[in-house]
């Protein structure tokens, strides 16, 4: 590999700045596509790589802008830009991409350390340069065990790219685009990369359905399978069920504890506290207080209204004479509860709901979600487990709750250290519907589901690596979006989304940003902070091709 061949000059180097360098052409023949030796050379087009002649270093470099001086435009003519060799003198911009040694080309950096001089040669850049650069593409030099993945090709010329999995999902990743852009079949593409080659494990959320062709390990939570409602947090719980905060909080929790304690003590029903000592209550309560107040619903729910109403009582007995004991019921403090009980009503008696968390008795040939994801993990070998929320209604907010306890339960298992020796990939499509998300009405109001937030920000050291899909990336929490270390960007026309990405980002500049509205459907800018410079690509077909095709109009 010969990268400063007098045969591929193009110009010289005029003005450098932090991220850029200026070129002159002497001629505007020497932009024109050439062919030497058999092989095809670009020459000076935008978007084409160019490779820069240093005192030390060569300094690769991708043009973005091309240009004549003003006194020279009026000139232009059919016959003259291709005749006269001297008259026009064009000017390009460039975007400095990595450094590389002028002896050993294969050992490139990105650095500030070092810089081209005015007046530095340019040459076109060969296909088998960049194709040698990005064959093993974000590989370390501590790193020799390395797992690379084909996932596309340089829309430049067609190189294929082999891609680190370690510095793609290290930081866990992010695949953005608007509708069509080719966000589902990149998805697929990475799954089948980790899949074919790694024995690593892969649990794919699928909001839609759409993966349903990459695995036969599939589940549909509500059909097939069902996220036991005793594996929900108490504040998830509350996130389905709204309570007010000062006449129905209070009321719901002491409920609770009071199941808790009977269930502890083997009994199905509920605690009678009406005219009944306090003590009794106090002495069972301080023997299993550590299970009582684990933060887990491990209580029969179906008790729950009927325990509502035995916690409306006078807090003392023979009005409130006596406080060793509970007095008798009280009407007032149960007619506060009315809205509280119709929406636990509602949702132990919704269908869905019942077979989606578990309510009832459940029939056999249905299986825990939990149980199922614990199976996956356990097992040597690797694959995918694909989570589907197709069924899922959007009411009492479920479909954003229930993934929200999915992903504490799994994050749970990572601060175990669970993943640690083998690594566990999280998929998350549609990532908007569940991220960013609050539960409030004109009563209730309470903070953010929070659990996919905290894998970003510190589930990585534990081997738990976190994918998005998403068409909006300005719904993602910045605080989510910003621990992503890799963007898989396709088209985005939307000057927030653009936005989103650019603060998100720290990769990728505005110059490399401004291809996104024109990138074609499966083109792709692949930038991340474990790859040495940011690629715009052109993603391979899957081999099993989601099904996100859009339905057609018929003719007539």
């Amino acid at each position: 590999m010969k990268p400063f061949n007098h045969n591929y000059f193009l110009g010289y180097i005029n003005e450098i700045t932090a991220q850029y360098v200026k070129i002159h052409f002497p001629s505007s023949n020497l932009l024109h596509t050439f062919y030497h030796e058999g092989l095809n050379f670009t020459g000076g087009n935008v978007g084409k790589f160019i490779v820069i002649e240093g005192e030390e270093y060569g300094f690769l470099a991708r043009i973005t802008e091309l240009n004549l001086p003003d006194s020279e435009r009026k000139e232009i003519n059919e016959k003259a830009i291709y005749d006269d060799t001297t008259l026009f003198h064009p000017s390009g911009k460039a975007e400095l991409l990595l450094t590389f040694n002028l002896f050993e080309p294969n050992k490139t950096q990105k650095t500030v350390s070092n810089y081209p001089h005015i007046g530095a040669k340019v040459y076109a850049c060969s296909d088998e340069q960049i194709s040698k650069y990005i064959k093993e593409f974000g590989k370390k030099e501590n790193n020799i065990d390395a797992v690379y993945a084909p996932i596309g090709k340089l829309t430049a010329n067609d190189a294929l790219c082999n891609v680190s999995l370690d510095s793609l999902f290290g930081r866990h990743c992010a695949v953005i685009g608007t509708t069509g852009g080719g966000k589902s079949w990149t998805v697929a593409k990475l799954i089948e990369g980790i899949t074919e080659y790694t024995n690593n494990k892969v649990i794919l959320i699928d909001a839609t359905g759409e993966y349903k062709n990459l695995t036969n390990n599939s589940y549909i939570l509500g059909v097939d399978s069902y996220f036991p409602y005793q594996e929900l947090s108490i504040p998830d719980l509350f996130y389905l069920l709204r309570p007010t905060g000062q006449s129905q909080r209070p009321i719901l929790l002491e409920a609770i504890r009071s199941l808790k304690i009977k269930h502890l003590q083997g009994e199905n029903s509920t605690y009678v506290k009406t005219n009944t000592l306090k003590s009794i209550y106090k002495a069972a309560y301080e023997t299993y207080i550590k299970d009582i107040e684990n933060n887990l619903c491990n209580f029969d729910i179906n008790l729950l209204v009927q325990q509502i109403k035995e916690e409306c009582v006078y807090q003392g007995a023979n009005y409130n004479k006596d406080q060793t004991k509970w007095g008798d019921y009280d009407a007032k403090t149960y007619d506060y509860q009315t809205s509280l009980i119709a929406r636990i009503t509602d949702l132990l008696n919704t269908d869905i709901f019942k077979k989606l968390l578990g309510f009832n008795n459940i029939p056999g040939n249905i299986s825990s979600i939990i149980n199922i994801i614990d199976d996956f993990l356990s097992s040597s070998t690797g694959g995918i487990l694909r989570i589907s929320f197709e069924d899922i209604p959007s009411s009492f907010s479920a479909k954003e709750i229930v993934s929200n306890a999915l992903a504490t339960y799994l994050l749970q298992k990572a601060r175990s250290k669970d993943f640690v020796k083998n690594p566990v990939v999280l998929f998350l499509d549609e990532a908007h519907q569940f991220l960013n998300k609050g539960v409030k009405d004109e009563f209730f109001e309470i903070h953010s589901l929070d659990a996919f937030d905290l894998i970003a920000k510190e589930a990585r050291k534990y081997g738990l690596f976190l994918c998005l899909s998403t068409q909006m990336p300005r719904d993602i929490p910045v605080g989510t979006l910003s621990q992503m270390g890799t963007f898989i960007v396709h088209r985005l026309i939307n000057d927030l989304d653009k936005k989103a990405v650019e603060n998100a980002a720290s990769s990728a500049n505005r110059n490399v940003l401004s291809f996104l509205p024109i990138l074609g459907e499966g083109e792709a800018l692949l930038v991340g902070v474990d790859f040495p410079m940011p690629l715009l690509l052109k993603i391979d077909e899957p081999k099993n091709r989601p099904d996100s095709e859009t339905p057609k109009l018929r003719r007539k």
